[in-house]
């Protein structure tokens, strides 16, 4: 691929949506928003490059909302969990390094299709809880997840979601805590990524031309979440990521088999 790669028109349609949709996410609109880029963009250029021209993106973001949220973390969540995610950058790239990119387009759309599907398990069930202490083996298991499903589709929430949320912590410290967990995470990950050549010249400039649209949409995302109507809004939103997942299922399966 090379650096006039947006000149098509379906890949630059493909990711001025994926990247204004994270950037929705960063501003606070959370889950659904943030999965679709990897897939939007997986449906016109390799998995692997997507990930590789959303990382530098999802960087800046990461930075900014780390100043926004500095020193409100849970010390003991990473404690727990960070381990786990390093963890699953390593099985991450050694999948990226020796799956085929038929393989790890079937891993995304599952990872989305799952990321729905718990979704609207979440919806069915209206019991509340009471809140779940810490697990050293839970907090390793899922943030291992969550380190390798970041890698493969920067996708590592739903994972972190399922260990983090049960623990009940207040908004500030939640989002603090996951804040810090994915600019570390993030960073990391640009180790492998150099590795495996998706850090170049290239994407890198297709990163800096979308990069004004994340900003934007990270903006809008803040201003539309203290506005929006969730009851509507989110139901669409994890519709068009199982439709994603749908289709990214597809094509792997058929072109795998």
């Amino acid at each position: 691929m090379d650096g006039f790669l947006l000149l098509d028109p379906q890949v630059l349609v493909a990711a001025l949506v994926a990247v204004f949709l994270v950037g929705l996410a960063k501003g606070g609109l959370g889950g659904a928003l943030g999965i679709l880029g990897v897939p939007i963009l997986s449906l016109v250029m390799s998995p692997v490059q997507a990930a590789g021209i959303m990382l530098p993106i999802l960087i800046v973001m990461d930075w900014v909302s780390l100043w926004s949220w500095w020193g409100e973390w849970d010390k003991e969540t990473l404690w727990m969990l960070l381990p786990g995610g390093l963890l699953g950058i390593a099985i991450g790239w050694a999948t990226a390094a020796l799956v085929s990119e038929s393989a790890v387009k079937l891993i995304v759309g599952v990872i989305a299709l799952v990321f729905a599907l718990n979704w609207l398990r979440g919806q069915l069930r209206r019991t509340q809880p009471e809140p779940r202490p810490h697990s050293r083996v839970r907090g390793t298991f899922w943030g291992t997840i969550a380190g390798y499903t970041s890698f493969v589709a920067h996708a590592g929430g739903p994972p972190y979601q399922v260990y983090a949320l049960p623990l009940k912590q207040s908004p500030r410290v939640y989002t603090s805590t996951s804040v810090l967990f994915f600019a570390i995470v993030n960073a990391v990950k640009l180790i492998p990524f150099f590795a495996l050549g998706q850090i170049d010249v290239p994407n890198l400039e297709i990163s800096a031309a979308l990069l004004p649209v994340g900003a934007l949409a990270t903006f809008l995302g803040a201003r539309i979440v203290k506005r929006l109507n969730a009851e509507v809004f989110y139901p669409i939103m994890y519709s068009m990521v199982a439709l994603v997942a749908l289709k990214l299922i597809y094509d792997g399966w058929v072109e795998l088999f």
